[in-house]
C-alpha cells in the first residue's frame, strides 16, 4: 500500500476578464482582505478562512451560462456561501454588484451571479 503524501487545498483560483475588478467584488461581498495584488492576479483571505480565493485575468475569458445550455460556456465550479438570513444575504450580494439568477432551483438557496457571470449560491441551513 502506497502512503498518500500530505495534501492541503489552499486556494481556489477563479478566471475573470479583470482579476482586480472581480476581487474587489468579493472583498465587498465577503469582507476578506487582499493578500496579493499583481494586477492580473489577486489573492484574498478571510480571517480564520482555511481556503483563499484568487482571481486571474484570462484574456480570452468566456462568461459562463447558468443553468448550463448545450454549446454554451459551462460553469466550471461555483462557491457555496452560507448566510444567517437569506433575504439579507441576497440584498447584500446585489448591493455589492451581484445579480440574482433567473433560475432558482431550491427554496433555501439563492443562486446569484458575480460581475463576471460566475454563479455562487447563498444558502441557509434549515433547522430540523
Amino acid at each position: 500500500m502506497t502512503l498518500r503524501p500530505e495534501l492541503t487545498v489552499t486556494t481556489v483560483n477563479i478566471g475573470a476578464p479583470d482579476a482586480r475588478e472581480l476581487a474587489e467584488f468579493y472583498v465587498r461581498l465577503l469582507g476578506w482582505e487582499v493578500m496579493v495584488d499583481e494586477g492580473d492576479f489577486v489573492m484574498l483571505q478571510g480571517e480564520g478562512a482555511g481556503v483563499r480565493l484568487s482571481f486571474q485575468t484570462e484574456p480570452d475569458y468566456a462568461r459562463p451560462v447558468w443553468p448550463g445550455q448545450p454549446g454554451a460556456q459551462q460553469m466550471m465550479l461555483h462557491l457555496e456561501i452560507m448566510v444567517d438570513d437569506l433575504a439579507e444575504g441576497v440584498e447584500h450580494a446585489i448591493a455589492c454588484g451581484a445579480t440574482l439568477a433567473d433560475s432558482q432551483p431550491q427554496d433555501d438557496t439563492r443562486v446569484c451571479l458575480d460581475p463576471a457571470g460566475h454563479p455562487f449560491c447563498l444558502w441557509i441551513r434549515q433547522i430540523n
